[in-house]
Order: structure tokens, then C-alpha cells, then sequence
């Protein structure tokens, strides 16, 4: 969830045609792509290969289109691997909010002030002009956390190794925003922020009583039966099965590699926190874009875009990218990265062809090839 992450994840995706969070990397955002009709994943199994041969320890995906299932490892990989999913978690976050609104218990177009009074305030912060719904869309103006250089050499530097049992409040990661002047005035652009997040899961919070950890299992995780799906909270540790976690702690890719597997998640909370696999983000993303979780008029408003600045093939919505493929298709998702992971979960608008994967590195490996082979057939270009 670094800057740096966040930043280079979001070059990836929206270069080819999206965005996020690891301050570089923990809370990053999606890069989409496309599919090849057919039951042949060749060119996904060989991007899968590419990635490794590029330095990643162990890439995995799996892909469903109708009733064919496939599954592909590369590395030192299993195809059940848990792993954290980064800002694949705004998905399921801004799925609880739209639930709330469908139970008349929000109104997305609701300030932020009328839920956390006096939270967004400060040097120009001001949660009176926010709306719950410019969070989810990132057009609030609202300066993102993991781009703050003091948090920024604690937790995303070497010195992660001391600190990455630390706990951070939701209260403690927005403060560090408002130290900040607003990048821009709400509505007047959009920017990619995870202080936009870590907000929503206060909000879920104060409507419900309950923590946004247990809305988004009350209410997704046990109803889709998402066996390896969590928010772990505190927990630094990682449920089996896993292949590990691996960063150069810098932002070059030279230097040692360190096993970052465990780490307090709540650098992330409600913008990165979950821990998954590829089966379960799958399910996740077919009942969504399928209707199953949301009633149409929330539906058509998680999928009203805005767009990202980043060329005309990329848009967001309400925690959700949409993204026209270079061969004609149209991807819905999101990305995530956070330490030593990189994933991506992505489907077609009717729900049927699905794709989700993940590196067990933050420093290379290239997933916008992974997803351009899965849903256009393009082979990975030979380095």
C-alpha cells in the first residue's frame, strides 16, 4: 500500500487502457485487460511463466468462462494459495455501503460530516463539501495516507521490518490525510486515495454499530460461502495454505529479497485488508456484476463511471474499474498490492468469463499481460 506502489500499480493498469495503493503498494488498484475464447488458457499459462522468469517466486490464476474452470501456477506456487488482495478490498467495501442505501440506512450523496463530524477537517479539508458516494469514486479531492513520506519510510522501507506489527486506527490513517491539503476541490477531478477507504469503513461503522470487518462477512462473505475469504483485522498472520510474501523493501529491484508474509493489516483496513484466493475473488465478482448481491439501482450505481484521467479505456465507479480491452472487451474489477503481493480479479459485464491471479512479489511481474492473454489470447511479448 505504499505511494510508490500505488503510484506504479496505477501506471500499469491505466497504461494499458487503471490504479492504487501500496503508497506504491498496499492498497493498489486494478490493471485489466482481456480473454481468449475457447477452453485454451496457453497464452495465460505463459504469462504466468513470463512473470516468473521475470523474478517473481510464484504466480497463480485461475479462470472460469461458463461452466470451463482452469487453473495455472508458475514458480514455487499451489493453486489454493491464500493471499492479501490489497484494494481488491474496495470492492467489498463500497458493496456494503450500496446495501445500506438499498435499506434506506444512507444516502451515498450524504456528507461525510453528517457520519464522522469534524473527522475531514483541516488545512482545507472540509467534510461538509465530501459525499459519501465522491469516497467510493475517488473524486473527493481527499490527499491519500500511504502518500505521506514520514508513513511512507516506516511502513513501506526497510524500516518495515520493525514496525510491521504495529496497529494503526482508522482514526490515526485519515489524521495523517489531513495533514495535507486536498489535491483538488471535490468533484473537480479524480485521484486515486485510500484515506477515500479507510472513510467508507468509518462510515459502515457508524450507521451499523458494527465494525466494517464484520458487515463485509455478515453480509458477503457468508452468504457467497467464501471459505478462504477474510479481514483479518490485527492478525498479522497468514492462514494456510500459502506460498509466502516477498519485497525488496525499495523502489528499485536491486538489493536483497525479504519475507514480508506477515504484517498487521491495519496499514490497509477498509482499503486493503483481505485476505483471499483466486476461487473466492471469482465468486465474489461473478454474484456481483450477476446482480446477486446488490438490487439493480444500486447496481447501476456502482457501475456509473467517472473518468480517470488516464485515457478513455479506463473508468471508475463505485469501488470498481471498468476497462475496454484493446481487442473489444469489457473488463469490471479492481487491483490490489501490498506488501510482497500483487493481484488482480476481473469479469466480463455479463458476470460469465472471470479471471482472478497473484504474484508473491511487489517488484515485477506484469499483470496486464496476464489479463490481455486470458481475455484477448495475446501472448506475452518476449523481453
Amino acid at each position: 500500500m505504499s505511494a510508490a506502489r500505488t503510484a506504479r500499480t496505477a501506471r500499469t493498469v491505466l497504461a494499458a487502457a487503471l490504479v492504487a495503493g501500496l503508497a506504491g503498494g498496499v492498497l493498489a488498484a486494478p490493471a485489466f485487460a482481456a480473454a481468449p475464447p475457447g477452453p485454451s488458457h496457453t497464452a495465460t499459462q505463459q504469462a504466468l511463466d513470463a512473470a516468473v522468469a521475470e523474478g517473481v517466486p510464484g504466480a497463480v490464476a485461475k479462470a472460469r468462462d461458463g461452466k470451463e474452470r482452469w487453473t495455472g501456477t508458475a514458480g514455487v506456487r499451489k493453486g489454493e494459495d491464500r493471499f492479501r488482495v490489497g484494494s481488491i478490498t474496495k470492492t467489498f467495501t463500497a458493496t456494503v455501503l450500496l446495501q445500506l442505501q438499498a435499506e434506506g440506512r444512507i444516502d451515498l450523496d450524504d456528507p461525510v460530516e453528517k457520519w464522522l463530524p469534524g473527522v475531514v477537517r483541516g488545512n482545507g479539508n472540509d467534510g461538509r463539501k465530501v459525499t459519501v458516494r465522491r469516497l467510493l469514486n475517488h473524486t473527493s479531492g481527499i490527499y491519500s495516507y500511504t502518500a505521506d513520506p514520514s508513513f511512507q519510510q516506516r511502513v513501506f522501507g526497510p524500516a518495515f521490518l520493525e514496525h510491521r506489527y504495529d496497529t494503526w486506527t482508522p482514526e490515526q490513517l485519515v489524521a495523517i490525510a489531513m495533514e495535507h491539503a486536498p489535491d483538488f476541490e471535490p468533484g473537480a477531478s479524480w485521484e486515486y486515495s485510500n484515506t477515500n477507504f479507510v472513510l467508507a469503513g468509518m462510515v459502515i461503522e457508524k450507521v451499523t454499530g458494527h465494525s466494517y470487518e464484520r458487515e463485509v462477512e455478515r453480509r458477503v462473505i457468508k452468504p457467497l460461502k467464501l471459505r478462504a475469504t477474510s479481514a483479518p483485522g490485527t492478525d498479522s498472520r497468514m492462514p494456510q495454505p500459502n506460498s509466502g510474501a516477498y519485497s525488496k523493501l525499495r523502489r528499485d529491484t536491486t538489493g536483497p529479497t525479504y519475507d514480508v508474509t506477515d504484517l498487521n493489516p491495519s496499514i490497509a483496513g477498509a482499503a486493503g485488508e483481505i485476505v483471499s484466493d483466486a476461487n473466492d475473488l471469482q465468486t465474489f465478482y461473478r454474484a456481483l456484476l450477476k446482480g446477486r448481491l446488490l438490487p439493480p439501482a444500486e447496481m447501476k450505481e456502482m457501475t456509473d463511471t467517472v473518468a480517470t484521467g488516464r485515457g478513455t479505456d479506463v473508468r471508475y465507479g463505485l469501488g470498481l474499474f471498468q476497462q475496454k480491452l484493446s481487442c473489444g472487451k469489457e473488463i469490471w474489477g479492481h487491483s490490489g498490492g501490498i506488501h510482497g503481493s500483487s493481484s488482480q480479479a476481473v469479469v466480463t459485464r455479463d458476470g460469465e468469463h472471470s479471471l482472478a491471479a497473484n504474484f508473491n512479489a511487489d517488484w515485477t511481474g506484469d499483470s496486464q499481460a496476464l489479463i490481455d492473454a486470458e481475455f484477448c489470447g495475446t501472448a506475452p511479448k518476449k523481453q
